[in-house]
This record gives structure tokens, sequence and C-alpha cells, in this order.
């Protein structure tokens, strides 16, 4: 279900745009209907009001809760249910976050990304992107929501732009706590700029060398780093909002100095913030994880040398948190389950 198609069904109940509102920020900060001074019964339209009881199952299934993993650094990984029996993964994350997945697998087929490996099977409608907040916001509060889940957001844009304007617009959540993730693609900063809201922006970089940068990420557009660094830049200054790069430490591949000069020429002086995350293990891929001891330096010299830097890691890391390692356990453990077991079905690949 999209949000374009929820709004028209309200309209077709009866609904004025102020009980659209209603409705739909009930729905995106998981309240009751009757909370607060104005009860369905005394405002809305009697059509929409008995159409609510199933509307509101509807909308309750398009995300269901299928199993939680809890990590020591108070994240917790969780397998969501789509209605049509696919799954995706969010993510609670510490202090009120929340990571949402914007498509069943991804195209871009980074090499060291577990979700790229099954290449994309669907999109995940604006709907969806919704429910997984809803669903979160059943757990603990959220009020950041980050779309680094699975799946390449610029390749889903009508769906996630439209998930992120009700999110900043009924949900509660400030326009820089929205922040949208992307290996880049000029259409993206096009619609971004567009928009009523505008998150916060986080590329991921991952090389200052093109011949690099495209064999890690080997179907994302064929921006150079100086060129995503230009129109992040732009962005970051229209929008006063500093732009996040993303830069997964893979030892041996792009920790050396040649890399760490390549990211003091791109990022010295500029309106940005540099997360660097040491590579989340992925059982049978080659590349490995840095020792924490080097990624601090390798840090700390950025920073140094003028470069504002964090060093992070991927949330849930003792509960094997990389995003699709969840889904991927849990197609594994139902390919091997008895007949009257429950079981994840993995459809067909289709190309996206």
């Amino acid at each position: 279900m999209r949000i374009e198609h929820l709004q028209q069904r309200l309209h077709a109940l009866g609904a004025l745009p102020c009980h659209e509102q209603r409705v739909l920020r009930d729905w995106v900060q998981a309240r009751p209907h009757d909370q607060g001074r104005r009860r369905p019964k005394d405002y809305l339209p009697l059509t929409l009001r008995d159409a609510l009881p199933a509307l509101d199952a509807e909308l309750q299934g398009l995300a269901r809760l299928l199993s939680s993993h809890p990590g020591e650094d108070g994240s917790a990984r969780l397998l969501v249910g789509l209605a049509d029996g696919l799954t995706v993964e969010s993510v609670l994350l510490p202090r009120g976050g929340l990571c949402v997945s914007s498509q069943v697998g991804c195209a871009v087929g980074c090499l060291f990304c577990m979700t790229g490996r099954e290449g994309l099977i669907r999109q995940v409608t604006s709907g969806e992107i919704v429910a997984q907040v809803v669903l979160a916001r059943g757990q603990r509060a959220v009020n950041k929501v980050v779309f680094m889940g699975m799946g390449e957001p610029a390749h889903n844009l009508d769906n996630v732009l439209e998930a992120i304007d009700l999110l900043g617009t009924q949900g509660n959540i400030g326009h820089k706590n929205l922040v949208f993730s992307s290996v880049g693609d000029p259409r993206l900063f096009e619609r971004l700029s567009a928009g009523v809201v505008k998150p916060a922006l986080a590329l991921s970089l991952h090389s200052s060398k093109q011949a690099l940068r495209e064999r890690l990420l080997p179907h994302a557009p064929k921006m150079t780093p100086d060129e995503l660094v230009d129109m992040g830049e732009r962005y970051a200054l229209a929008t006063g909002y500093p732009i996040q790069y993303q830069w997964t430490l893979l030892e041996g591949i792009n920790d050396g100095p040649d890399e760490m000069d390549g990211i003091v020429r791109l990022l010295k002086g500029k309106y940005a913030l540099l997360n660097m995350i040491p590579y989340n293990q992925i059982p049978g891929v080659d590349f490995k994880r840095p020792s924490w001891e080097r990624a601090r330096a390798i840090a700390a010299d950025l920073h140094q040398r003028g470069v504002l830097t964090k060093l992070r890691d991927s949330a849930g890391q003792d509960v094997d948190g990389g995003c699709g390692q969840l889904r991927a356990r849990a197609q594994a453990s139902s390919a091997a389950a008895p007949p009257q077991a429950i079981r994840f079905h993995r459809p067909s690949r289709v190309e996206g």
C-alpha cells in the first residue's frame, strides 16, 4: 500500500484534509484514535468512522514483528514480515533511532554487503516503510529514522520520499532527524531539493578512487567521488545540515595512507562529517575487519588533519548485525525446517 492510495481511500470515505491528517497522524505516531480532546465519534464522518476498524487492521498487517534480537549496545534487530510473506530488517538504535529498509534485496551489489548478494526482489512501498516506524514505536520511542537498512533508497525514490514527507509532517520527527542514505544519484539531489521535507543526507563514499569505488559498488551510478562530494556540498549548504559521508573500513583495501590523503583532499573544509565504520564480517566474504585500535588511529589522524571523523560500530555486532544477515539466517532456517514449521519463502529474483 502506498500512502497516496491510502489518502485516496480516505477521501472516498468522506475525509476532508483535516480528517485525513488526523487518521494519518494517529497511525504514524502509533496512538489510539480516541487520544486527545476529540474522539472519532465526535469528529470524523460516519462513513470513515465505520471503516476505521478494518482500515486499522489492514495498516497493522503491513509490517509484523517476526523476531527481535537485542544487542548489548542497546540496539535490537527486528525481522519484519510484510503482507506478502517477504521479510525485511529494521534496527532499533540507541537513543531513539530506527533504521528502516526501503527494498527487499538491493540492485547495487556492494561487494561487502549481504543484502546486495541476492539482488533486488521488490520495492518496499511507502506504507510499508512507515509501518516499520509504527511497529518500532510499539517497542520504544522513535525520534529519528535513518534509511540505511536493506536496499538503495535512491532506487525507490517515489516511495521513500512519500514516506519521508509523512514522517516529517505528521510523524513528529524533525526533518534533520530523517536521514536519507544513498550511494549517490543525480536524480536524488534534484528530488530532495524540491521537497517540502528536506531530510539530512548520508552518502556512501568508501573510496576516494573512482576505479576502486566502482569495483566495490558495481551497480552504483557512475559518479566520481569528486562529483558526489560536490553535489553533497551544495545540498548541505542549501539545507544547513552537514553531509554524512559513510566509509566502510576494509583491511588492506581502503585503509591505506593513499586513501587517507584522498579523504583529506575531498572533505577538508567541507560542511561534512565522515562516519568511519569498520567492516561487519560476513561469512563467506573475503574482506576483513581491521582492528579497533587501527581504526581508532586512522580516525584520530583524519580528525587532526581537518576532517571531522566519527568512528562508529555497526549496531548489533554481537548478533551478526550487518543488514541482510538476519533475513539470510531466517531463510536458511526455513529451508532446513521440517514441513510443519513456519517457513519464510524466498521468491524468484526479479529484475529491478
